[in-house]
């Protein structure tokens, strides 16, 4: 029996995330939204291209969380998008609430399923569905991380003129204004791009890659966005689902490590069939505990206002 993943949001993020599963063809996919006609629109429109691509899944949308009962991997993206001058942290009290019902709803429907929050602020919303749903700590986990790094890769690559596939980023932190860049362990074929590009020119893309949802938001006006952070999200679905073992950057629960306690931040984790499997922990300079220590202030601030 094939798998099933639910997605909760059927904005662009949630249905391009769909339509990279019901291509991929990996899981049965059930797209579910508040929105009556919404999400079973857009499900019906990616089912009908599952023939063109060779993919035999199921894709249904839905207003009922009965019908995401039993689902191996949530995906929970609902919430309200960025406008021009908002900051992530702006979205915190509207989208908990939503985060907040998701999360009782997968609960009861889903008590084995993995979530993967996508939601900003994502570090807080990731801590809320944990609390909620009081699930394993290995079986909630934020994005944010896996954006931030295609963002600073694809930054990197324009500058260098080289594939993007040869740059491997290494980020820490909270999603977006609170990433801790690490150029040490950012390499193009191995080699630490600090011993290839200037100073202030790598203090410039890193800049970029913080505000770089800032920046698509500004040129939609209306909107952010959603092609990568679903492509982001994908490959967190596809690491668990198939067991791959990935080393990726996720929002991931720390209990002593990195020295910090009872907070979801973003740090390299292996993410397989059990969720988080592992977290990684790397040595880090004085000048990146001091970075990564005020990123996590930052979101333990936001968890606060939260009052979970």
């Amino acid at each position: 029996m094939r798998k099933k993943i639910t997605i909760i949001g059927a904005g662009n993020v949630g249905a391009s995330t769909a339509q990279l599963v019901a291509k991929e063809g990996i899981a049965d996919v059930m797209l579910f939204d508040i929105a009556e006609g919404i999400p079973q629109g857009k499900a019906l429109d990616i089912a009908e291209a599952c023939p063109l691509w060779g993919s035999a899944v199921s894709v249904k949308g839905t207003n009922n969380y009965a019908d995401t009962k039993n689902s191996d991997i949530v995906v929970i993206t609902a919430g309200f998008p960025r406008k021009p001058n908002m900051s992530r942290d702006d979205l915190l009290h509207a989208n908990a609430d939503v985060v907040k019902a998701a999360s009782q709803a997968i609960a009861k429907n889903s008590p084995n399923a993995i979530i993967i929050v996508v939601t900003n602020p994502m570090d807080a919303m990731a801590q809320l569905a944990w609390k909620t749903t009081e699930f394993s700590c290995r079986r909630v986990m934020g994005m944010g991380g896996i954006l931030d790094a295609a963002r600073f890769r694809t930054f990197l690559a324009w500058e260098l003129n080289v594939s993007p596939e040869d740059i491997e980023a290494m980020l820490l932190g909270g999603h977006g204004d609170q990433m801790v860049p690490l150029p040490r362990f950012t390499t193009v074929k191995g080699i630490p791009v600090g011993e290839i590009l200037k100073k202030k020119t790598l203090g410039a893309l890193i800049q970029r890659t913080r505000s770089g949802g800032a920046e698509i938001v500004g040129l939609l006006k209306s909107g952010s966005a959603y092609y990568a952070p679903a492509a982001a999200t994908f490959q967190m679905i596809k690491s668990i689902l198939l067991d791959e073992k990935r080393v990726l950057p996720c929002a991931a629960y720390l209990n002593g490590e990195y020295g910090v306690k009872d907070l979801y931040v973003g740090v390299p984790v292996v993410l397989g069939k059990e969720g988080v499997e592992k977290v990684v922990e790397i040595k880090l300079t004085r000048d990146e505990k001091t970075l990564f220590r005020a990123s996590c202030t930052a979101v333990r601030k936001l968890v606060k206002k939260l009052a979970i």
